[in-house]
C-alpha cells in the first residue's frame, strides 16, 4: 500500500520527482544538482522545494550564502503552511538577521503559527522567545495570530 501511495504522489504531483530528486542529490552534496531539480517546482510555488532552496541559500550549499535571499524564501513557503520555515522565519526575526533589528512580535508570531501547522521544535523556541517579550509585544502578536490563523488554518 505504501508503494502504491508513493507512486500515487508521483503521478498527482510531478512535483514530488523533482524534490525527492533534489533531496537525494543534497545527501550527496551535489548541492548546484539539487538547486536546479528544486528550481522548477520552487518557480511553480511549491512550499517544499522553496523552504529547501531557502536552506540553500542560508547555509550556502551550492550557492553564495545570502541571508535575505534565504529569508524571502522561507518567508514565500511558510506563508503557504509550511511549518519549517514558519520556524525559520520566525528565527530569522528574533535575531533579526538581515534586518535592521529582530522583532520578537513576529518571531513569536511565526513561532506560534509553525507550531500549530506541526512543527516539534516550534513551542520549545516559542517559549524562549515570549521570555524576551513585553506584555504589549505579546498582545499584539495574539492579535497577528488570530488574523493569520483564520486563514491559513481555518480547521485548526
Amino acid at each position: 500500500m505504501r508503494k502504491f501511495l508513493a507512486i500515487m504522489m508521483c503521478i498527482a504531483t510531478p512535483a514530488f520527482a523533482e524534490i525527492e530528486e533534489g533531496r537525494d542529490l543534497m545527501e550527496q552534496g551535489r548541492f548546484e544538482e539539487a538547486r536546479a531539480a528544486f528550481w522548477p517546482a520552487a518557480r511553480s510555488g511549491n512550499a517544499d522545494a522553496e523552504e529547501l532552496i531557502g536552506v540553500m541559500y542560508a547555509l550556502g550549499l551550492g550557492v553564495e550564502q545570502d541571508v535575505e535571499r534565504a529569508f524571502e524564501w522561507y518567508l514565500r513557503s511558510a506563508m503557504k503552511g509550511h511549518p519549517g520555515a514558519q520556524s525559520g522565519v520566525g528565527w530569522y526575526y528574533e535575531v533579526g538577521l538581515g534586518m535592521p533589528a529582530p522583532d520578537l512580535t513576529r518571531a513569536y508570531l511565526w513561532y506560534v503559527l509553525s507550531a500549530i501547522g506541526g512543527d516539534p521544535d516550534a513551542a520549545i523556541s516559542q517559549e524562549e522567545v515570549v521570555k524576551k517579550m513585553s506584555a504589549e509585544q505579546i498582545e499584539k502578536a495574539h492579535v497577528l495570530i488570530d488574523d493569520y490563523r483564520v486563514w491559513m488554518y481555518p480547521f485548526r
